[in-house]
Protein backbone atom coordinates (compact mmCIF):
# COMPACT_ATOMS: atom_id res chain seq x y z
CA UNK A 1 0.00 0.00 0.00
CA UNK A 2 0.91 3.49 -0.92
CA UNK A 3 2.33 5.48 1.98
CA UNK A 4 0.20 8.90 1.50
CA UNK A 5 1.07 12.40 2.01
CA UNK A 6 -1.66 15.19 1.55
CA UNK A 7 -1.41 18.53 2.31
CA UNK A 8 -3.24 21.60 0.91
CA UNK A 9 -2.86 25.27 1.58
CA UNK A 10 -3.53 28.45 0.37
CA UNK A 11 -1.97 30.08 -2.99
CA UNK A 12 -3.00 32.65 -5.55
CA UNK A 13 -4.82 36.66 -4.91
CA UNK A 14 -7.71 34.64 -4.37
CA UNK A 15 -6.77 32.26 -1.37
CA UNK A 16 -7.24 28.73 -3.67
CA UNK A 17 -6.84 25.53 -1.88
CA UNK A 18 -3.96 23.99 -3.99
CA UNK A 19 -3.17 20.52 -2.75
CA UNK A 20 0.06 18.16 -2.89
CA UNK A 21 -0.92 14.61 -3.06
CA UNK A 22 2.05 12.01 -2.78
CA UNK A 23 3.38 8.64 -2.46
CA UNK A 24 6.35 8.71 -0.57
CA UNK A 25 7.14 5.06 -1.43
CA UNK A 26 7.77 6.09 -4.86
CA UNK A 27 8.56 10.06 -4.58
CA UNK A 28 5.94 10.87 -6.81
CA UNK A 29 3.61 13.45 -6.32
CA UNK A 30 0.31 15.06 -7.92
CA UNK A 31 -0.30 18.96 -7.45
CA UNK A 32 -4.29 19.59 -7.72
CA UNK A 33 -5.20 23.82 -8.33
CA UNK A 34 -1.87 25.52 -8.69
CA UNK A 35 -3.63 28.92 -8.08
CA UNK A 36 -0.19 30.47 -7.60
CA UNK A 37 2.73 30.85 -5.44
CA UNK A 38 5.01 28.01 -7.69
CA UNK A 39 7.75 28.87 -5.69
CA UNK A 40 6.46 27.40 -1.90
CA UNK A 41 4.89 24.78 -4.37
CA UNK A 42 8.43 24.03 -5.56
CA UNK A 43 9.83 24.03 -2.40
CA UNK A 44 7.24 21.51 -0.79
CA UNK A 45 8.14 19.26 -3.23
CA UNK A 46 11.82 19.30 -2.69
CA UNK A 47 11.32 18.91 0.74
CA UNK A 48 9.11 16.03 0.42
CA UNK A 49 12.39 14.63 -2.13
CA UNK A 50 8.79 14.09 -4.62
CA UNK A 51 8.69 14.21 -8.11
CA UNK A 52 5.68 16.33 -9.76
CA UNK A 53 4.12 13.59 -12.39
CA UNK A 54 1.19 15.31 -12.74
CA UNK A 55 -0.93 18.90 -11.97
CA UNK A 56 -4.46 18.36 -12.46
CA UNK A 57 -7.41 21.26 -11.90
CA UNK A 58 -10.98 21.22 -10.69
CA UNK A 59 -11.72 23.63 -13.34
CA UNK A 60 -9.80 26.64 -15.02
CA UNK A 61 -11.20 29.93 -13.10
CA UNK A 62 -8.20 32.26 -13.55
CA UNK A 63 -7.54 31.81 -9.96
CA UNK A 64 -6.90 27.56 -9.88
CA UNK A 65 -4.58 27.70 -12.54
CA UNK A 66 -2.23 30.65 -12.28
CA UNK A 67 0.80 28.62 -11.27
CA UNK A 68 0.46 26.12 -13.95
CA UNK A 69 2.83 27.44 -16.81
CA UNK A 70 5.91 27.67 -14.08
CA UNK A 71 5.12 24.31 -12.57
CA UNK A 72 4.98 23.00 -15.68
CA UNK A 73 8.01 24.24 -17.19
CA UNK A 74 10.23 23.35 -14.49
CA UNK A 75 8.69 19.62 -14.46
CA UNK A 76 8.13 18.91 -17.82
CA UNK A 77 4.79 17.29 -16.43
CA UNK A 78 1.34 17.33 -18.34
CA UNK A 79 -1.53 19.09 -17.07
CA UNK A 80 -4.93 18.05 -16.94
CA UNK A 81 -8.53 19.56 -17.25
CA UNK A 82 -11.85 18.17 -18.43
CA UNK A 83 -12.21 18.69 -22.01
CA UNK A 84 -15.90 21.01 -21.15
CA UNK A 85 -13.57 23.88 -19.19
CA UNK A 86 -11.16 24.46 -22.52
CA UNK A 87 -13.01 27.40 -23.33
CA UNK A 88 -12.73 29.02 -19.68
CA UNK A 89 -9.19 28.15 -20.47
CA UNK A 90 -9.05 30.21 -23.79
CA UNK A 91 -10.71 33.09 -21.66
CA UNK A 92 -8.06 33.89 -19.17
CA UNK A 93 -7.38 37.73 -20.10
CA UNK A 94 -11.17 37.82 -20.01
CA UNK A 95 -11.45 36.34 -16.42
CA UNK A 96 -8.06 37.85 -15.39
CA UNK A 97 -9.70 41.57 -16.57
CA UNK A 98 -12.80 41.31 -14.28
CA UNK A 99 -10.56 41.43 -11.54
CA UNK A 100 -8.34 44.00 -13.03
CA UNK A 101 -5.73 41.62 -13.06
CA UNK A 102 -2.92 41.32 -16.19
CA UNK A 103 -3.36 38.09 -18.68
CA UNK A 104 -2.08 35.44 -16.90
CA UNK A 105 0.55 32.90 -18.99
CA UNK A 106 -0.88 30.24 -20.04
CA UNK A 107 0.45 26.35 -20.19
CA UNK A 108 -0.65 23.25 -22.65
CA UNK A 109 -3.13 21.40 -21.07
CA UNK A 110 -4.63 18.18 -21.90
CA UNK A 111 -8.50 17.95 -22.01
CA UNK A 112 -7.79 14.08 -20.46
CA UNK A 113 -9.67 14.41 -17.19
CA UNK A 114 -12.60 11.95 -17.87
CA UNK A 115 -14.88 10.66 -15.15
CA UNK A 116 -13.96 6.65 -14.38
CA UNK A 117 -10.50 7.02 -15.44
CA UNK A 118 -8.49 7.33 -12.65
CA UNK A 119 -5.65 9.53 -12.21
CA UNK A 120 -2.45 7.76 -10.96
CA UNK A 121 0.64 8.46 -8.90
CA UNK A 122 2.82 5.23 -7.50
CA UNK A 123 0.79 3.35 -5.80
CA UNK A 124 -2.33 5.97 -5.90
CA UNK A 125 -5.20 5.96 -7.69
CA UNK A 126 -7.16 9.52 -7.47
CA UNK A 127 -11.14 8.52 -8.66
CA UNK A 128 -12.69 11.49 -11.22
CA UNK A 129 -15.92 12.90 -10.97
CA UNK A 130 -17.36 15.19 -13.41
CA UNK A 131 -19.45 17.45 -11.54
CA UNK A 132 -20.60 20.27 -13.81
CA UNK A 133 -22.87 22.98 -12.23
CA UNK A 134 -19.64 25.93 -10.96
CA UNK A 135 -18.43 25.62 -14.42
CA UNK A 136 -19.36 22.46 -17.22
CA UNK A 137 -15.53 20.90 -16.75
CA UNK A 138 -15.65 21.05 -12.91
CA UNK A 139 -14.08 18.27 -11.70
CA UNK A 140 -13.66 16.60 -8.20
CA UNK A 141 -10.79 14.05 -7.33
CA UNK A 142 -11.71 11.03 -4.42
CA UNK A 143 -9.13 9.23 -2.59
CA UNK A 144 -10.03 6.13 -0.82
CA UNK A 145 -7.47 7.17 1.82
CA UNK A 146 -5.02 9.52 2.54
CA UNK A 147 -6.57 11.68 5.98
CA UNK A 148 -5.10 12.13 9.37
CA UNK A 149 -6.71 9.02 10.24
CA UNK A 150 -6.87 7.29 7.20
CA UNK A 151 -10.19 8.81 6.13
CA UNK A 152 -11.22 9.44 2.45
CA UNK A 153 -10.85 12.64 1.05
CA UNK A 154 -12.59 14.71 -1.85
CA UNK A 155 -11.32 17.47 -3.42
CA UNK A 156 -14.28 19.35 -4.43
CA UNK A 157 -13.22 22.39 -5.92
CA UNK A 158 -15.81 25.37 -6.21
CA UNK A 159 -18.17 22.55 -6.32
CA UNK A 160 -19.05 22.30 -2.73
CA UNK A 161 -18.11 24.05 0.57
CA UNK A 162 -18.50 24.25 4.22
CA UNK A 163 -21.76 25.34 4.22
CA UNK A 164 -22.28 26.28 1.11
CA UNK A 165 -21.77 25.79 -2.67
CA UNK A 166 -20.25 27.28 -5.63
CA UNK A 167 -21.28 30.50 -7.60
CA UNK A 168 -23.13 29.34 -10.88
CA UNK A 169 -23.58 33.19 -12.09
CA UNK A 170 -20.54 32.91 -14.59
CA UNK A 171 -19.27 31.51 -17.45
CA UNK A 172 -21.69 28.13 -18.14
CA UNK A 173 -22.52 28.09 -14.97
CA UNK A 174 -25.78 25.87 -14.30
CA UNK A 175 -27.37 25.75 -10.45
CA UNK A 176 -29.92 23.36 -11.60
CA UNK A 177 -26.78 20.75 -12.67
CA UNK A 178 -24.67 21.86 -9.39
CA UNK A 179 -27.48 20.47 -6.88
CA UNK A 180 -27.88 17.08 -8.99
CA UNK A 181 -23.63 16.99 -9.25
CA UNK A 182 -23.44 17.80 -5.21
CA UNK A 183 -26.26 15.05 -4.57
CA UNK A 184 -25.78 12.69 -6.87
CA UNK A 185 -21.69 12.39 -7.15
CA UNK A 186 -20.38 13.73 -3.96
CA UNK A 187 -23.29 13.03 -1.31
CA UNK A 188 -22.67 9.74 -2.53
CA UNK A 189 -19.53 9.33 -0.90
CA UNK A 190 -18.38 7.98 2.68
CA UNK A 191 -19.99 10.55 5.29
CA UNK A 192 -16.29 10.22 6.86
CA UNK A 193 -14.59 11.61 3.47
CA UNK A 194 -12.92 14.77 3.92
CA UNK A 195 -14.05 17.62 1.89
CA UNK A 196 -11.29 20.04 0.47
CA UNK A 197 -12.69 23.02 -1.25
CA UNK A 198 -11.74 25.14 -3.45
CA UNK A 199 -11.44 28.20 -0.83
CA UNK A 200 -12.08 28.25 3.20
CA UNK A 201 -12.15 25.51 5.59
CA UNK A 202 -12.47 22.11 5.52
CA UNK A 203 -15.35 19.83 5.66
CA UNK A 204 -16.78 16.61 5.35
CA UNK A 205 -19.27 15.21 3.52
CA UNK A 206 -21.61 13.93 6.16
CA UNK A 207 -21.63 17.13 7.90
CA UNK A 208 -22.87 18.82 4.41
CA UNK A 209 -25.34 16.10 3.62
CA UNK A 210 -26.65 17.07 7.09
CA UNK A 211 -26.60 21.12 7.47
CA UNK A 212 -25.65 22.09 4.28
CA UNK A 213 -27.91 25.39 3.47
CA UNK A 214 -28.28 24.64 -0.02
CA UNK A 215 -27.93 21.50 -0.85
CA UNK A 216 -29.48 18.84 1.94
CA UNK A 217 -29.25 15.16 0.79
Amino acid sequence: MANTHVECFEAGPLGCLCSIVADLETKTAIVIDPGGDAEHINERLKALGCKLVRVIHTHTHFDHVGATPELQTAHGCPCAIHEADRFLYDLLPVQAAMFGMGAPVKADLEGSLVEGVPVACGGLELDVLHVPGHTPGSTAFFLPSGGPKGEPIVFAGDTLFQGSVGRTDLWGGDQSALVTSVKKKLYALPEDAIVVPGHGPMTSIGVERRSNAFVRA
